[in-house]
């Protein structure tokens, strides 16, 4: 027997501290219900929690943010919604003045009726707003540049690319009464080669020229006008403008960009992009429009029936992105499910399996510390032998 070593003392001590560690990593667990609380527990599984972690605090973000967008859209459309009804209103007011029976004092009040329309067209699409953002002025618009300022860009679908287009000839030829002759400005028109086969001039609206082609390909141009004048400073007609011939081309930047870019992803470049077209008197194609003559009112019924189409079609692409919005919000929230899922694999504890461990590990220390007791007490007896 020794006493000035007490080796088996020291073994206890030591399955001692190994216990007691193991009995603290065994209560953070139960008390945090981690089973990865430090990188020391699992440093590649800690890795891949914390950035499965930072993936799902994206998600729900994205989620968040589409839920945004759905509300966005909502807000537009509802605007639009009373557009419709008024562009109807004037339609109805169209057809009525279009008639021979109605007097001048009732033509009169057509038009008062109509103007009050046109007002209240341009309020809502002024006043229009989400979160202090105007969202029919376009604001959230593709746009388009010219090197022109007699013809500018108003309007292009969604399939037109982004990419710079060059108008070989166009002069736009007008009638007596201030509209555009279709039939002479389609003939003068010489698309650049960077146009898709087969585009022309298909309609003409208030002081606007429509280029279409295949695949959907749909570009608006406006073309201020030159009247000429009286002595008493009245226009008598107008004449015509040339936009471009040889020698001074009219080149079209085409950018893709204006609309609101909605970040419906966790990871870089997963975004949405929502057009909301521009709704004006000038975008609509009526801000002339008059009911006070028979023959203005006959004009008025092809007019307001393309601003209908206009509203129609911007409500038509706001449904879509609606629906897409719709179904991204359902994608994100299966996926942010099932990264929980994962995530809660890697780093949640089994408590029934941990409290197991617990008491065992518990009762290994509680035999640890006294086997620890029983080894100090061996030296003391060698002090028998010594009597």
């Amino acid at each position: 027997m020794k006493i000035s070593y007490n080796s088996a003392a020291m073994h206890a001590n030591n399955a001692l501290n190994a216990s007691d560690k193991r009995v603290s990593q065994s209560l953070k667990r139960l008390s945090s219900g981690l089973k990865v609380t430090a990188a020391k527990d699992n440093p590649s599984g800690y890795a891949i929690g914390r950035r499965m972690n930072a993936q799902i605090t994206g998600v729900s973000v994205a989620t968040e943010n589409a839920n945004r967008g759905t509300s966005i859209i909502e807000t537009a459309d509802g605007a639009l919604t009373e557009v419709h009804d008024m562009l109807q209103r004037m339609n109805e007011l169209a057809v009525k003045g279009a008639t021979g029976t109605l007097t001048t004092t009732d033509r009169e009040m057509l038009n008062q009726e109509m103007k009050q329309l046109k007002e209240e067209v341009t309020r809502i699409a002024t006043d229009t707003e989400f979160n202090g953002q105007p969202l029919l002025d376009g604001s959230f618009d593709l746009r388009g540049y010219t090197n022109s300022q007699i013809a500018t860009v108003d309007y292009y679908s969604d399939e037109v690319l982004a990419k710079q287009y060059t108008i070989d000839a166009l002069t736009v030829f007008y009638n007596a009464d201030g509209t555009i002759d279709l039939d002479q400005t389609k003939n003068s028109f010489t698309p650049g080669q960077e146009f898709p086969k087969g585009v022309s001039i298909t309609e003409v609206g208030q002081d606007k020229v429509t280029i279409t082609g295949n695949q959907d390909f749909k570009m608006t141009i406006a073309v201020k006008p030159d009247p000429t004048y009286d002595t008493n400073g009245n226009i008598t007609g107008y004449n015509a403008v040339t936009c471009a011939a040889a020698g001074n081309l009219l080149e079209i930047n085409v950018t893709g960009i204006g609309s609101m870019d909605m970040q419906i992803g966790a990871n870089e470049g997963q975004q949405l992009n929502i057009r909301i077209p521009k709704i004006s008197l000038d975008r609509l194609g009526i801000e002339r429009t008059e009911v006070d003559t028979q023959d203005n009112s006959s004009k008025a019924i092809d007019e307001v029936k393309g601003a209908i189409l206009y509203v129609s079609d911007a409500r038509s692409r706001l449904g879509a992105y609606q629906n897409r919005l719709e179904h991204t919000v359902s994608s994100l929230d299966i996926t942010n499910e099932n990264m929980t899922s994962s995530y809660s694999r890697i780093m949640d504890v089994d408590m029934a399996e941990e409290m197991t461990t617990y008491t065992t590990e518990q009762v290994i220390s509680q035999a640890a510390v006294s086997m620890l007791a029983q080894a100090n007490e061996r030296p003391s007896q060698v002090l028998q032998l010594l009597q």
